[in-house]
């Protein structure tokens, strides 16, 4: 943020504004000076924070995890090891009580999305303007720290699964049976061009529901920190009861971030839970 003055409108803006690259309106490759040069950057722009922060953090998680593996002890586990084999227990129990097909892929799979959500709904928890601050110090003037507050995050997931989905229902039911699953059912042939109307927006509501969720219970928490910076920013200024204004925004401040740590495992965990139920619905032949 810059230094001078700024109204209340302008703090919220910056803040839900992504550092994004593309075309600019002259033709040339660049980063995006306001919210409405990113805009008109179109679809093909790249939201460069969200990118680096997802990358950085799933790094984070591949290596920790490897490191973990190569060291792994039978003996007396440290503290991280410990750690992580909990983490692990906790997402088998969770498949296995979701997924009642064999397939090698979905456990990993469901490990990657519950850590890497846990960890980009995590930086939710710094202070709102801390790596911002830092960013601008470094001559970048937008930096958004939240990934899966992009919707560009959590729709690239959803697709991912989505893909999947129609991967495995082609793969065990057949171009055949998956049509007759979304044509004959649940009303009977006859009705068959309601069934695919009823169906097909079931199908496309899997991703869809899976991108929202997470995106708008992230957005909403991001913006209720925003909103307490913004308030204590705005007491300070009025100079009325400072010590006590202060003291009241650190307590909002812990008490939202602490509800906020159960949002955060929660959101990471519904969408880990339902990609292993649609996965092991689409592992389901059509009878």
């Amino acid at each position: 943020m810059s230094s001078e003055a700024i109204s209340s409108t302008e703090y919220i803006k910056h803040h839900l504004q992504n550092l994004t690259y593309g075309r600019l309106s002259d033709g040339t490759l660049g980063f995006a000076h306001t919210p409405q040069e990113a805009k008109e950057m179109g679809f093909w722009a790249l939201n460069v924070d969200s990118f680096l922060v997802a990358l950085v953090l799933g790094c984070l998680f591949a290596f920790v995890f490897a490191r973990v593996a190569a060291n792994a002890k039978s003996g007396v586990p440290s503290g991280l090891q410990n750690f992580v084999e909990w983490i692990l227990e906790f997402v088998d129990t969770s498949v296995r009580g979701s997924f009642s097909a064999r397939n090698p892929v979905v456990a990993p799979l469901a490990l990657t999305l519950f850590v890497w959500i846990f960890l980009m709904n995590l930086m939710d928890l710094f202070p709102i303007d801390f790596i911002p601050m830092i960013a601008q110090s470094m001559g970048v003037h937008y930096f958004k720290v939240v990934p899966t507050t992009d919707p560009n995050v959590t729709f690239g997931m959803s697709i991912v699964v989505f893909m999947l989905i129609l991967y495995y229902s082609l793969k065990i039911k057949g171009p055949g049976g998956f049509f007759a699953e979304l044509a004959f059912q649940p009303l009977p042939k006859w009705a068959m061009p309601f069934n695919l109307i009823l169906e097909g927006v079931n199908l496309i509501a899997k991703p869809v529901s899976l991108a929202l969720r997470l995106f708008g219970n992230m957005y909403a928490g991001e913006m209720i920190f925003i909103l307490i910076a913004l308030m204590g920013a705005t007491w300070a200024a009025a100079s009325v009861g400072s010590a006590t204004m202060f003291g009241s925004q650190i307590l909002l401040s812990l008490g939202w971030g602490i509800f906020h740590i159960l949002i955060i495992t929660l959101q990471a965990f519904i969408f880990m839970t339902l990609t292993v139920v649609y996965l092991d619905m689409a592992h389901q032949e059509h009878h």
